[in-house]
């Protein structure tokens, strides 16, 4: 197996691998970690317009829906990527190259 198989993206704070999504900085603790079989589905939201004050949350939660791992450079991203892992507290992300991550969440949710 190649590295490049091994890893199918890092950007520092979201990782993706053979076996699933691993969120640095999740909690002030470390990693969450998910296997690709806990995922039921992953959804994108902009982060400008009506959905701006996101950009700001620099980690933790102000809905009670939605998790942020601490990532500094969120208000300079564009996009969210929202982890439905089947319970109320849903992971968001703001991942570097978020079209990697969602296809590659996409091919191996759906067994692509």
């Amino acid at each position: 197996m190649s590295h490049e198989s091994a890893t199918p993206y890092d950007d520092g704070g979201i990782r993706c691998d053979e076996r699933g999504l691993a969120i640095r900085r999740y909690y002030p603790w470390g990693t969450k970690w998910i296997p690709y079989t806990s995922i039921r589905g992953v959804s994108r939201l902009p982060v400008t317009g009506a959905n701006a004050v996101r950009k700001w949350r620099i980690w933790g939660s102000g809905d009670l829906v939605h998790w942020w791992n601490l990532d500094a450079r969120r208000p300079r991203k564009n996009t969210v990527l929202v982890i439905d892992v089947g319970h109320r507290v849903r992971p968001t992300i703001t991942p570097d190259d978020p079209d990697a991550v969602q296809r590659i969440l996409a091919e191996r949710v759906d067994g692509g």
